[in-house]
């Protein structure tokens, strides 16, 4: 008897096997979420695994950038930039500069946003002004230079600034200027559209569930031409550097983001994974309060936390070559790149154990360091070495290790306390992006932290058309900041992805994840 049951099993089993076996290369799994979702190299579905989820669809409210590398698929920009950063049109057909304070655009014909409706000068300015007048919003700091936008008809406008604009065209090709659809929006209200949001880019939503996947299909009426090379993509959220590297080793996942360095050989010598690599325009930074109160207020305790700090361990011993230490955010490829302050850093312990006793903290103190874990590169390994090299200063640090969507919560409510980790890309590529960043008026309550030169120096640089000149007053900045340290910069990352040998793709320097330019191979 048993051994019967035991036979019957096995046939049903068999026919099972065969049934998969005749499904079809284009079936895709119902349950994207399942380690084997797709069934054969030849499936249409294209899985991703993100350490983290997205922040929200509202393309204005955050400055994530993996947020945006998920969001290009679903809004095209006024402008782009190409992988040498350098400016084109994308929705915009033609445009000149009528003066210092106005552009003149034209929008490409027969854009429709994935409701169908055209794409006109109204959504231009519905969107432009909407960022550049809601002071609330986190990018309002990168586009409230934008005075107004002038409907000349139904497909050319003006963007007017309040004051001559040397990065206009570089805010024009981030997120904030991905166009949003005004009559969608007026109609059903904000809350819908965050639910059901549209664009004009190559693919359109499907559904978002939260802290587990995103979910887009292809845009049958793309006015470039619908991009059949996927049917279904799928940003899978999977903070855990191990769960990653098994389902990209397994075939649950096409692309794995973020693979440690103890993982880099495993994926290269499995038969059907790779890693790629390329240098990342995002500084791992610590953010430090220069609040009163505050250990760190005094620039002398900064300073010698930055001298305690051994950069050089960190990159070759935890990330393995995998980031370059650096004084600056500007990198390299960026406008106002200063070459002084990048692949260096400074390590002396003696010299910061003297500037904490001349601070009055011979003795030591104990701050908080808040930081994401499966955000960035090692994130957990990196905060845990700099917990003991401070301890070696006599700097007590207490870890919280927080889930992203609680950290960016903590930020955007000024809870921040001594110290956190944060790493900051530069989609624009123009320093003035990343030196805003010591804004006082910016980050009061949050960091508190001023400079009169830097302040100056701001004014000057945003409205200066002068190149040379402009880059040297972000320069100097960039200087400044890398002697009182508001910001103690430690690495510039690289990019560490691993991919299916089923797909042909190389990352770019934005960390953008364009699905277009991902190929079957």
């Amino acid at each position: 008897m048993k051994r019967n049951a035991l036979w019957s099993f096995f046939i049903v089993a068999l026919c099972a096997v065969l049934l998969v076996g005749c499904s079809g290369s284009n079936k895709t799994s119902d349950t994207p979420n399942d380690a084997g979702g797709k069934e054969d190299s030849g499936s249409k579905t294209l899985t991703i695994a993100m350490g983290t989820d997205i922040v929200s669809f509202d393309i204005h409210d955050h400055n994530n950038t993996s947020t945006e590398a998920v969001h290009k698929n679903m809004f095209d920009y006024l402008f782009i930039k190409d992988s040498n950063g350098e400016i084109h049109p994308e929705l915009v057909a033609e445009y000149k500069q009528v003066d210092d304070l106005t552009v003149e655009m034209k929008l490409v014909e027969g854009v429709t946003f994935h409701n169908g409706d055209p794409l006109t000068s109204e959504d231009v300015k519905f969107t432009l002004e909407r960022v550049a007048t809601d002071d609330k919003l986190r990018e309002y700091p990168n586009y409230k230079q934008i005075k107004e936008v002038q409907i000349v008809d139904e497909l050319t406008f003006n963007v007017v600034t309040h004051t001559a604009e040397p990065s206009l065209f570089h805010r024009l090709s981030r997120l904030g200027s991905g166009i949003l659809p005004k009559k969608y929006i007026e109609e059903n209200g904000w809350d819908h559209f965050l639910q059901n949001p549209v664009g004009t880019g190559p693919y359109q939503f499907k559904e978002w569930v939260r802290d587990d996947r995103v979910v887009f299909t292809p845009f049958e009426n793309y006015f470039r031409g619908k991009v059949d090379e996927w049917d279904e993509v799928v940003f899978r959220v999977i903070p855990e550097n191990s769960t990653r590297v098994s389902e990209l080793l397994t075939g649950g996942v096409d692309i794995a983001v973020n693979v440690p360095p103890a993982d880099w050989q495993r994926v290269n010598d499995n038969a059907n994974t790779s890693i790629v690599q390329e240098t990342s325009n995002r500084t791992i930074m610590l953010i430090l309060r220069a609040t009163e109160g505050y250990p760190t207020s005094d620039v002398r305790v900064r300073q010698a936390i930055d001298l305690a700090i051994d950069n050089g361990a960190i990159t070759e011993n935890v990330l393995k070559g995998g980031a370059v230490p650096t004084r600056t955010r500007v990198g390299p490829g960026n406008f106002g790149h200063n070459p002084d302050l990048h692949e260096t850093y400074q390590y002396d312990v003696e010299k910061a154990k003297d500037l904490l006793a001349e601070a009055g903290y011979a003795d030591g103190f104990e701050i908080t360091l808040h930081s994401p874990r499966g955000r960035y590169l090692q994130d957990s390994e990196v905060v845990e070495m700099i917990a003991g090299m401070l301890a070696a200063v006599n700097i007590t640090v207490k870890i919280e290790f927080m889930e992203w969507s609680n950290f960016v919560e903590m930020r955007n409510a000024n809870e921040n306390k001594d110290a956190y980790l944060l790493g900051l890309g530069n989609s624009m590529f123009d320093g003035a992006y990343a030196v805003d960043w010591y804004r006082a008026d910016r980050f009061e309550g949050h960091t508190d932290y001023k400079n009169d030169e830097i302040e100056e120096l701001l004014a000057l640089s945003q409205v200066n058309m002068n190149p040379e000149e402009r880059a040297a007053q972000i320069q100097r900045i960039e200087e400044i900041a890398a002697e009182e340290v508001p910001h103690i910069m430690l690495h510039q990352e690289k990019i560490n992805i691993g991919v299916s040998n089923r797909i042909n793709w190389s990352p770019t320097s934005d960390e953008m994840i364009y699905v277009p330019t991902i190929k079957r191979k």
